[in-house]
C-alpha cells in the first residue's frame, strides 16, 4: 500500500483549507484544486481524485480507508492544531469531485442527541 503519498499536498493545501473552514461557518465553501499537485504525487489513474469525508468533532465517522487522497487530507488536518480547533462541536464535510473542486459544508453538532 502506498504511504502517504498525497500528506505533502494536502500539507501546502492547509492554509487554504483553514480560511475556507472559518468561512464555512457561515457558507459552504468550494475552492479549485490545482490537478498536477495531486498527478505528480501519484497517479489515481481510472478511480481519480473524487471522495467524500465526514467529520464529526474532528473525528471522521465514513469510510475513507478506499482513498489515499481522502486519508492524507484527514493526517493532514489532524497534525494541524488550528484546523482541530476549528473542527470541534462541529459536523464538517469535505469532498472532491470530479472537476477537482473541493467543497466544504460546516453544520453545528446538535446538543440535543
Amino acid at each position: 500500500m502506498e504511504e502517504r503519498k498525497y500528506l505533502t499536498t494536502w500539507k501546502r493545501y492547509m492554509p487554504v483549507i483553514r480560511l475556507h473552514l472559518k468561512k464555512s461557518m457561515n457558507e459552504d465553501q468550494q475552492f479549485k484544486l490545482n490537478i498536477t499537485d495531486f498527478e505528480s504525487a501519484g497517479d489515481r489513474g481510472k478511480s481519480g481524485y473524487t471522495f467524500n469525508i465526514t467529520m464529526e468533532n474532528g473525528k471522521v465517522v465514513n469510510n475513507i480507508s478506499g482513498s489515499a487522497v481522502a486519508r492524507d487530507l484527514y493526517e493532514a488536518i489532524k497534525e494541524d492544531e488550528a484546523v482541530k480547533a476549528l473542527l470541534q462541536d462541529k459536523n464538517v464535510k469535505i469532498s472532491v469531485g470530479k472537476t477537482f473542486m473541493l467543497s466544504i459544508k460546516t453544520t453545528h453538532l446538535s446538543a440535543y442527541k
